[in-house]
């Protein structure tokens, strides 16, 4: 392209330096340095304060941080300007307080950042993100563009979605000409091209932390969340007395065709689910879950065949519970087949919650899955974290 001679030779910052490619991909780290421990085993103290988000006038000390599938990224401090593809990534910045680094994002339609009104002083400006997916795909320019010192991305996902249009060498390109990658993908755990470690949301959370020197607010929110999930389990009824689940995607208010995902799947994007002990109802069926080479569907004649216990509904549309009632619920109870439904019959139809989340959002998935799935246990309106707790660890009012 034309702006190809204007392109700086090398990253355009030090401070973040990329091990370099090895072995049998060029999208890889140092992979001699890579570990199988539990993360944290590479953990050092990055010199962020809460003062300084950047962690600029700390140490200048080295430290790294591992990852799989890019393995692992030394830096003298951490990134003044960041471009993810995942919201939950994003959602993992403003947990640790760093939400002004972000300056694109992919899929922001996605991103669920309405919880935030309910912690006081918390708050993004997703106005200001740019979004780096365009109706064509992702033109590889605007990583130009956006000059980011780091790009929160697994660039295995970028390469591996034909969409896109991004070849190997073209993410290679912009790791070695304007910043590296550094991420995983994590929301699901069905697309057969991740052939590498796999994290759990906090153990990304951790990495993430790791990186801006945050660890303390990390550590803060992993033990609030620790004491939230055991007083929520503690409520929840015997096995034998919780409900098989259907989770799908289905787009607008009167949906009649469905992506289904597998509960069972360890991805991100289920945990609240996993929190809430549901067992998912496409066990033992040849229905497969959704990913980059599935992209099958289900209708309701599908679903009655499985007939499950409940129906856990996604779509882009963020609605209250009320006005998930009042369109879908309502519209499976006047449709023929939905009707039919154990499910629909029972009220049991529920919001499905995002694709993506990170430690914030999924504190307020996991009240509402438990609130939906569970009535009996959990009023409607019944706040099942401390909003203010939580605000205070985010903005820093525990230090």
């Amino acid at each position: 392209m034309a702006r190809d001679a204007d392109r700086p030779a090398a990253t355009r910052r030090d401070a973040i330096r990329y091990c370099g490619a090895a072995g049998a991909g060029l999208l890889a780290g140092c992979t001699g340095n890579e570990s199988t421990d539990e993360p944290g085993s590479n953990e050092t103290d990055a010199g962020g304060s809460a003062e300084d988000p950047a962690g600029e006038d700390a140490s200048a000390d080295p430290y790294a941080v591992e990852m799989a599938p890019v393995g692992e990224l030394s830096f003298e401090g951490a990134p003044d300007r960041v471009t993810t593809y995942f919201p939950g990534y994003a959602d993992m910045c403003v947990a640790l307080g760093v939400e002004d680094t972000l300056v694109a994002m992919g899929e922001n339609y996605r991103y669920h950042d309405h919880h935030y009104a309910e912690l006081d002083g918390v708050d993004v400006d997703t106005d200001g993100l740019e979004d780096i997916v365009l109706d064509t795909g992702i033109d590889k320019e605007i990583f130009y563009e956006l000059d980011s010192d780091l790009h929160l991305v697994d660039p295995e996902w970028l390469v591996n979605n034909s969409f896109f249009g991004l070849e190997r060498d073209d993410v290679a390109e912009i790791r070695d000409t304007v910043a590296p990658f550094f991420g995983n993908t994590v929301f699901r755990r069905t697309d057969p091209w991740h052939d590498y470690r796999y994290y759990t949301l906090y153990e990304t959370f951790e990495k993430v932390a790791q990186v801006y020197g945050r660890e303390d607010r990390y550590e803060a929110l992993g033990a609030f969340h620790d004491e939230y999930v055991a007083e929520v389990q503690s409520r929840l009824p015997p096995v034998d007395d919780r409900p098989t689940a259907l989770l799908t995607y289905g787009a607008g208010d009167e949906p009649d065709e469905f992506y289904p995902y597998r509960v069972s799947d360890r991805g991100t994007n289920n945990k609240q689910w996993h929190d809430l002990g549901v067992e998912g109802a496409l066990a033992g069926t040849g229905v497969s879950g959704l990913s980059t080479s599935d992209r099958g569907t289900v209708d309701y004649e599908t679903m009655l065949e499985v007939d499950p216990d409940a129906i856990l509904v996604r779509s882009d549309t963020v609605r209250t519970a009320d006005e998930f009632a009042d369109t879908v619920l309502a519209y499976m109870r006047d449709h023929d087949v939905a009707s039919r439904l154990t499910a629909v019959q029972e009220g049991r139809v529920i919001r499905g919650g995002p694709i993506y989340q990170g430690p914030l959002i999924h504190l307020f998935t996991l009240e509402a899955g438990a609130r939906g799935l569970y009535p009996d246990e959990f009023g409607a309106d019944e706040e099942l974290f401390d909003r203010d707790e939580v605000a205070a660890i985010v903005t820093g009012g525990t230090e």
